[in-house]
């Protein structure tokens, strides 16, 4: 399975980075103070204040499964022409080895516009998340599945310390109780499975119908156009976020702003 696969990558090289920076999580975070970053955006805020569905829109270059979508991405302009389009919030994947991100595209797109922007990695340690405050990000993903319920709470908690948002990723009912036990506010529920890759709207239907009021709901993956959303709204979701169509689009402004004009 890709997942673990790239799990498994992932918290190697967080235990070599451990190894050789020596320093503790206390050691980090007085460290993190000392730069006195600039509050983040408002991840979460920015959702719960759209007018209409939220788009969350993603800067990806390849993905495992699909291979090279947009190699050559400028991150800036892409993130520029996002923002045209209406776009709420980004998503820029930082994970080289299996998206072919990198924390320069996190850091340019973020620049280049005034909304908020998620870190999208696999954080599978503490300094994950310090590395994201670090970078910019206003946002970091937990994805449940990669989590187990210790490691969840802590990064939950870890992340509104240094004040990000968390987007806690689920992709059934079980691992949506688990989001809500940590007093998760903002969940995603990936349409993808894990095994297969395959999109099921219907099961993200009945995950996000699960998901309360109060906290803001997005549904991930496999949103190719404007028709996928009015299902996903009469579900109950707040926001999509997408990115495979946008990367691959010939005017991504055009194509948020189609996005953004469902109602």
């Amino acid at each position: 399975m890709y997942l673990d696969k790239i799990l498994e990558s992932h918290r190697r090289e967080a235990n070599r980075r451990s190894a050789d920076s020596g320093k503790s999580l206390d050691q980090r975070l007085v460290e993190l103070e000392s730069l006195d970053l600039p509050a983040a955006r408002g991840f979460r805020a920015s959702l719960a204040g759209v007018d209409g569905m939220g788009v969350i829109s993603e800067i990806k270059r390849r993905s495992p499964s699909k291979g090279d979508l947009n190699p050559g991405i400028d991150a800036s302009q892409w993130a520029a022409q996002y923002a045209a389009g209406g776009a709420t919030c980004l998503s820029v994947l930082t994970d080289r080895e299996f998206f072919g991100g990198s924390p320069d595209d996190l850091q340019v797109a973020r620049q280049a516009v005034d909304i908020p922007a998620l870190r999208k990695d696999f954080t599978v340690a503490a300094d994950d998340i310090v590395d994201a405050r670090i970078m910019g990000a206003d946002a970091v993903l937990l994805i449940v599945a990669a989590l187990d319920d210790s490691e969840l709470a802590d990064f939950a908690a870890l992340a509104r310390h240094v004040g990000l948002d968390a987007l806690v990723e689920t992709h059934d009912e079980a691992e949506a109780e688990r989001a809500l036990s940590v007093g998760a506010d903002l969940i995603g529920v990936n349409q993808r499975d894990l095994v297969t890759f395959e999109v099921d709207t219907d099961r993200a239907c009945r995950v996000g119908e699960m998901i309360p009021g109060d906290v803001i709901s997005v549904a991930e993956s496999g949103i190719t156009g404007p028709e996928d959303l009015p299902r996903l709204m009469d579900t109950g979701f707040d926001a999509v976020l997408v990115g495979e169509s946008l990367v691959k689009s010939h005017d991504p402004t055009e194509a948020v702003r189609s996005l953004r004009a469902v109602r």
